[in-house]
């Protein structure tokens, strides 16, 4: 996670909000039962294969408690592991390590279980030069996190938000009368300033799109023909996306039509958490 520290960083206002959630006015089940301030040696394992994401996340959990867990990472971010495999040996007074225990595993097991998911895609793709993209189908308040998993996994970011790149959608076709007028208007306002994405269901609209020199254009909900119908239309000339009813059992027959991007939304949207617990020693 080092090279992408600002998913930390711009993400401890939401890990803060998760113990705050949790915990409450305290721990009472803890409090009642522990006495004292004393150390103790845990253990956080796998109980499932999958691609670890999350582990300075959770890490940060105990930090932000201050109870000077001490970690010894025994797998890496983006790692392949084994079900039984220790990711990281901990430190810590107890107190600490049972009132974050729970928040620090949410955050571990859905990353996780993005990279997982997104690794599998992946390994689809191999050899036809087409990447992986996510979308904003993203838990709310997780974005940072859940693109974050993605990346670990493999994949890649598409835009962050609604202020980073210009995608016109069938509702703003409709706003906008059409797809000509849509991007005139995005012109008028920003110039070049953003690239412009253009969603198009039909020959028709991706041929407009083409006309009206769209940046990429994303080939909604199309069947394999329809969509190797509009590429041998555009020959290359313009960057082309796929969203919509993909799945590991047809995404490889669909990169190898030759588009540049699939969109995957399951990836953050139906996330399968990974199996991860933490023992005391």
């Amino acid at each position: 996670m080092n090279k992408n520290r600002d998913y930390l960083i711009k993400s401890e206002e939401l890990i803060s909000l998760a113990l705050r959630e949790d915990i409450g006015e305290g721990d009472i089940t803890t409090n009642a039962i522990v006495d004292g301030h004393y150390l103790i040696n845990a253990k956080i394992i796998s109980k499932e294969n999958g691609v670890i994401c999350g582990i300075e996340v959770a890490k940060k959990v105990f930090d932000l408690l201050g109870g000077k867990v001490k970690w010894k990472e025994k797998a890496k971010e983006g790692e392949e592991i084994k079900s039984g495999e220790i990711i990281a040996e901990l430190n810590g007074e107890i107190k600490t390590i049972l009132s974050g225990e729970r928040t620090a595993l949410n955050f571990i097991q859905r990353m996780s279980g993005i990279a997982t998911r997104t690794r599998n895609f992946v390994s689809q793709l191999k050899g036809t030069g087409t990447k992986l993209l996510d979308t904003r189908k993203t838990a709310p308040g997780m974005r940072y996190l859940d693109k974050y998993a993605v990346k670990v996994g493999g994949g890649n970011n598409h835009r962050m938000g609604l202020y980073d790149m210009i995608l016109i959608k069938e509702n703003h076709i409709r706003a906008a009368d059409s797809i000509t007028q849509a991007i005139k208007r995005v012109r008028e306002k920003y110039g070049d300033k953003f690239k412009i994405e253009v969603e198009v269901r039909t020959f028709e609209e991706a041929k407009e799109a083409m006309g009206e020199k769209s940046d990429i254009i994303m080939l909604d909900n199309m069947n394999l023909s329809q969509i190797k119908n509009v590429l041998s239309f555009l020959k290359g000339k313009v960057l082309t996306e796929v969203s919509g009813n993909v799945n590991l059992a047809n995404i490889r027959e669909i990169a190898l039509t030759g588009v540049d991007f699939i969109s995957v939304g399951e990836l953050t949207h139906s996330v399968k958490a990974l199996d991860v617990s933490l023992l005391f020693e």
